[in-house]
């Protein structure tokens, strides 16, 4: 999934003014302007529209683990240079403090089954043998069960 898209879902979720999302990139000593907020939101199509990296997405998520879960002792983590879904997906799950069940529980908001093994699988190293990639659609139905579960809507 796009970095724009998941952040413009997260926001929503959240329901997070552009304030308060720069405020979550100042968690993660990251300062970044209203402008450039904006810009990562608009849409695809926007001539305004602006790429979100990985980096700035990943401090982003960095941001909301700290502000949700407290600031670790010590620096401030790098944030990755490359992001994937699973990357992606293990942060939400750090920043929402999900257990696994909580997590099934939620796809299954989204009318989403999948057993308790697969679920483990997104979350391994990637050198592990029973490691899988997150598609897409994982991530997708996993966003909208979070809608679902703190909006009460699926949009």
């Amino acid at each position: 999934m796009k970095t724009n898209d998941c952040l413009r879902r997260v926001r929503y979720i959240l329901d997070l003014h552009d304030k308060d999302v720069i405020a979550l990139f100042a968690q993660a000593e990251q300062r970044v302007t209203r402008a450039q907020v904006i810009a990562w939101l608009k849409k695809d199509d926007d001539p305004d529209y602006e790429e979100c990296s990985d980096v700035m997405f990943a401090t982003f998520l960095n941001g909301l683990i700290n502000q949700r879960r407290g600031k670790q002792d010590g620096q401030q983590p790098k944030p990755e240079e490359s992001m994937n879904n699973n990357l992606v997906f293990k942060k939400l799950k750090i920043a929402f403090k999900l257990q696994a069940q909580d997590i099934l529980v939620i796809l299954s908001l989204a009318d989403l089954n999948i057993s308790k093994h697969e679920l483990s699988a997104l979350f391994r190293r990637p050198d592990h043998k029973h490691y899988r990639a997150c598609k897409d659609q994982i991530l997708r139905n996993f966003l909208t069960g979070l809608q679902i579960k703190y909006r009460g809507t699926s949009q």
